[in-house]
């Protein structure tokens, strides 16, 4: 068995698709991370949570939670955060999970049946694949973005199915591109479907209060669920969907992820309900890190592919060796940027993912776009 594996391994080396983990250098600029308001190195931000621990608010601090949620693993920083967030999005209910992945697989075994159809943007995440192939419903993929290949896949099957679940990314992890949300919302009332749009790279970037691009488009009360994250621009882990009261209580009776899972250590939670109420307020870095995305994309015109119109920049390169020594060079030169390879993106797109911070500034990110020029120009 362990000469099979020697093997296989061999073969991911000679096409460029070998994993290991890396350590990230302190003094390197981290352009790979999903910090996108910068707040997991805010100092400031962690003394002002900190300095609420007392020997009174002791048990808020705790790092073990004893067991899932259903049995002792509940307490008030969880109803107390659930209930922030249903009011920050004028939601009936709210429901927090471990991580994205555990809502993303857990979510849609626990709503569908056998008789239900989902449609997933061919784009989405591969936790939301996952939970796809955990379900009894039919599944099928629809063209990235494309209205007319959804529409047409909904006419076709509607009458054989009780129920349709549409589920895409508001702004996609590779391209960082957005979902049509409201193009997808007309589509959903037209056909009666249900819409579950992933916030995971939206949330706290988008809208006036950072709840996302439901927010920014408006329309927070036409989705049927957002699920959003604590483990990308809120600098913590976890994540939470927004939903209506019933399919909450389904939710904790069903969704094996949230079941059979130990709950979140009260230090979490109760971190995760302070920055996200912090969060609300941060208008400020919102659009300097929107400013900082437009610089970006205007600096690397006329070098490689790009694509999307977010915090997320694509370098698109193409083949996985170019993509490899890209990400070396710039490295070397003190910018932390990983290349990313099928199976994570299309074949023959390998790229070096870009991801932006709003503690960056413009002049740190002038040396970058030099390099990449010259790599281009060498190879």
């Amino acid at each position: 068995m362990y000469n099979v594996f020697e093997d296989k391994l061999q073969a991911l080396e000679q096409a460029g698709q070998f994993r290991e983990f890396k350590q990230i250098p302190e003094q390197s600029l981290n352009l790979s991370a999903n910090d996108y308001l910068g707040l997991a190195a805010d100092k400031s931000l962690q003394q002002q949570f900190y300095a609420q621990m007392n020997e009174d608010t002791f048990y808020q601090f705790r790092c073990g939670s004893t067991s899932s949620r259903l049995l002792s693993g509940n307490h008030a920083g969880y109803e107390l955060l659930e209930q922030d967030l249903a009011t920050a999005y004028n939601s009936e209910a709210a429901i927090v999970f471990n991580s994205g992945y555990h809502a993303n697989i857990g979510i849609l075994p626990a709503l569908t049946t056998k008789n239900d159809l989902i449609l997933s943007d061919k784009l989405n995440h591969a936790s939301i694949l996952d939970g796809c192939k955990l379900c009894d419903a039919k599944v099928l993929r629809f063209r990235h973005n494309d209205m007319e290949h959804l529409t047409s896949l909904i006419e076709k099957n509607r009458t054989d199915y009780d129920n349709i679940f549409i589920i895409v990314e508001s702004v996609f992890s590779m391209d960082g591109d957005w979902a049509n949300l409201k193009q997808l919302c007309e589509i959903k009332k037209k056909h009666n479907a249900f819409l579950l749009v992933d916030e995971a790279h939206g949330t706290g970037l988008f809208g006036e209060n950072g709840l996302g691009l439901c927010e920014e488009l408006g329309l927070l009360e036409e989705v049927d669920m957002i699920i959003g994250t604590f483990g990308k621009a809120l600098a913590s882990a976890g994540a939470y969907a927004i939903c209506n009261s019933v399919v909450k209580k389904w939710l904790i009776n069903t969704m094996r992820s949230l079941i059979f899972t130990t709950a979140l250590p009260p230090v979490a939670v109760n971190w995760n309900r302070f920055v996200f109420n912090k969060m609300l307020n941060m208008q400020n870095g919102r659009q300097h890190l929107k400013e900082l995305s437009e610089f970006c994309r205007e600096s690397l015109k006329g070098l490689y592919p790009t694509a999307g119109n977010s915090q997320i920049i694509p370098v698109i390169t193409g083949d996985n060796h170019s993509a490899l020594k890209l990400s070396e060079k710039v490295r070397k030169n003190g910018y932390t940027v990983f290349a990313i390879r099928p199976p994570t993106v299309p074949k023959g797109s390998s790229r070096l993912r870009i991801s932006l911070s709003a503690a960056m500034k413009k002049v740190e990110l002038v040396k970058l776009f030099g390099i990449i020029e010259e790599f281009k120009n060498e190879n």
